[in-house]
């Protein structure tokens, strides 16, 4: 079906040419010159793009533009205008406008415009109708959001999907890592399961057997055979989580499984083949931790065919209305509440924090938060950000209020590690997957501040 475009603009000329240009290209268009005009054709039929002038003869674009995104919040306008302002931008960006074209127009500076818009647009319906198939008990997260950051991230999912290479996803702890290697199974044409492993949670001498499988008898304990999660994947995707804390001995068996497409159990010598897809995630960067002698560089370039990096939350704040929308919905209905709205003061706050701990972090204030409302609205007192981050938020500039900036690095750590530990009831592996460091490192780490396990 062809692309439906609608030219709103009162130079019957500038219009004329327009229309021409757009149905060499195979579009179907159609060209008004008043707002009236428009709003009666956007009732008759439904257009992928609009292209809207600011200046029209009964009013003007920006007015015409906030009816039209107040009926249809997801339609596409691109504004055109011969002024340079920049209020004016701001203010049709803030409204929802696609992008934002000054005349005269240069015909394929506007196609190319024209086609990113369109382009972006099919991207979001895709992954918008991706998240909503992805439903699983341990990651319910959607990819939501319309940053130019999180359109490039669509792009790439789709793009990553349509092959079989390895992917590396990296971002920092908490920013959906495993939501997009989850996204870009179920969108390729892999028919096997989606099999994930956290590299960090395990034990190292237990890791090679979740990853490789065991025979009877390998090691004490060893009461049958067992499959490992690379056999389990089949025909299917594995996914590695933090897959930069993986041991050395253990970086070099999966080198040479990925090189060879063949693996031994543990305590075995037969040769099993494996046609796993395999997408692994860290928040570390894995050349960096090369360099430093810490991971291998060979193993690292073999993982990262396609590199995908998921920007932290900090870095897409304009994402954070539609997000904290989704999740209260998700987590009312999962705690059997009914569904409240954030209000304004609330939604200022939350787009004045940093967000260290990313999605995860705001799921976990929003979920406190609604278990304390007892209205219909979430006001600010009832976000309980973490100390130390909030005050820097609130005083980015560095100053010593409160003291927050005077204590050495240790002080802060130990106390966010004893934070993460009293969240999660001193639950060592949900703490890791917080944290975003390895069972070993955690444990030195309690040993070292005298922490405490919540009883």
């Amino acid at each position: 079906m062809a692309t439906r475009l609608l030219i709103i603009e009162d130079d019957a000329q500038l219009n004329q040419m327009l229309q021409f240009h757009f149905e060499d290209q195979k579009y179907a268009v159609e060209g008004v010159d008043s707002c009236r005009a428009a709003l009666q054709k956007q009732k008759q039929h439904a257009f992928d793009l609009l292209l809207l002038d600011q200046r029209l003869p009964d009013g003007q674009g920006i007015d015409l533009l906030q009816q039209i995104m107040e009926s249809s919040p997801d339609q596409a306008v691109i504004m055109m205008t011969g002024q340079h302002d920049l209020e004016l931008a701001i203010e049709a960006t803030k409204l929802g406008a696609a992008d934002f074209i000054h005349k005269p127009i240069k015909i394929s500076e506007l196609q190319h415009v024209v086609e990113r818009v369109l382009e972006n647009q099919r991207l979001s319906r895709q992954v918008t109708a991706l998240t909503s198939e992805t439903s699983s008990p341990r990651t319910q997260n959607e990819l939501i959001g319309r940053s130019e950051a999180m359109l490039r991230v669509s792009k790439e999912i789709a793009l990553s999907a349509e092959s079989h290479a390895t992917v590396l996803i990296t971002g920092e702890s908490g920013t959906g890592k495993e939501v997009v290697a989850r996204l870009i199974h179920n969108h390729s044409a892999l028919k096997g399961p989606f099999v994930p492993l956290n590299c960090a949670a395990i034990v190292d001498s237990l890791l090679e057997s979740e990853l490789f499988g065991h025979e009877k008898g390998a090691f004490t304990g060893a009461t049958e055979r067992k499959q490992g999660k690379f056999e389990l994947a089949r025909d299917g995707t594995l996914f590695l989580d933090e897959i930069g804390e993986l041991a050395p001995q253990l970086q070099a068996k999966l080198l040479r499984v990925l090189q060879e497409q063949t693996l031994e159990r543990v305590g075995g010598s037969q040769q099993i083949e494996t046609n796993a897809r395999i997408i692994a995630a860290t928040h570390r960067d894995l050349f960096a931790e090369a360099e430093a002698g810490r991971f291998r560089e060979d193993l690292a370039y073999r993982l990262k065919v396609v590199s995908i990096h998921l920007p932290p939350l900090r870095e897409r704040l304009e994402d954070i209305p539609l997000l904290a929308d989704s999740l209260l919905q998700r987590i009312a209905r999962k705690i059997h509440k009914p569904a409240v709205q954030l209000t304004d003061a609330a939604l200022a706050a939350l787009k004045s924090y940093t967000w260290p701990g990313n999605v995860r972090e705001l799921e976990n204030l929003l979920t406190q938060a609604l278990v304390h409302a007892r209205g219909k609205v979430l006001t600010p007192d009832l976000l309980m950000f973490r100390r130390d981050s909030s005050e820097n938020a609130a005083n980015p500039a560095g100053s010593t209020a409160g003291g927050a900036v005077e204590r050495t690095l240790d002080q802060v750590e130990a106390e966010h590690i004893q934070r993460v530990l009293n969240h999660t009831g001193g639950h060592k592996g949900k703490s890791c997957d917080i944290l975003g460091i390895s069972r070993p490192a955690l444990d030195r780490k309690i040993r070292k501040y005298e922490l405490v396990l919540p009883a």
